[in-house]
């Protein structure tokens, strides 16, 4: 028997990690923040500032989009606005305290209801295999 087909890897792994992420994001806590403002955040969180217009580039939507949840999470005090010491007529934006918090307590809750899926469902076993391939997964990424 061949090696399985790369096509029919990547169709199966689409569908479980987009299954994984919905089900997350069913599970998540109702928070009121959107997925495109959680994004926002998350890249911040990340990268450090970034303005409206690089946001808009580096996750390829409209800086109209950005420019909407942007607003949204300055008026709830999650991203701050700060002038660009480079450049005085850009502003950045700033994830706060408030906004890392947000994002710890969502990762930890998504976190903690992983843990738990995978210690209720797996053996021992199959831990170690999952862990295993997770090592071989992470080849995509790096």
């Amino acid at each position: 028997m061949g090696a399985p087909d790369p096509g029919t890897i990547a169709d199966e792994l689409q569908y479980v990690v987009g299954a994984l992420v919905r089900r997350r994001r069913a599970l998540s806590t109702s928070d009121d923040v959107t997925p495109s403002q959680v994004s926002i955040l998350k890249r911040l969180d990340r990268e450090g500032p970034h303005t409206v217009a690089d946001l808009a580039r580096l996750d390829k939507i409209t800086h109209q989009s950005v420019t909407v949840s942007a607003a949204r999470l300055v008026d709830r005090g999650l991203v701050r606005r700060e002038p660009d010491a480079a450049d005085g007529r850009r502003k950045l934006l700033v994830i706060t305290a408030a906004g890392q918090s947000l994002l710890a307590v969502r990762r930890d809750a998504g976190h903690e209801l992983l843990t738990e899926a995978i210690a209720a469902r797996f053996s021992p076993a199959e831990r170690r295999r999952i862990s295993a391939s997770l090592t071989l997964l992470r080849r995509l990424i790096d």
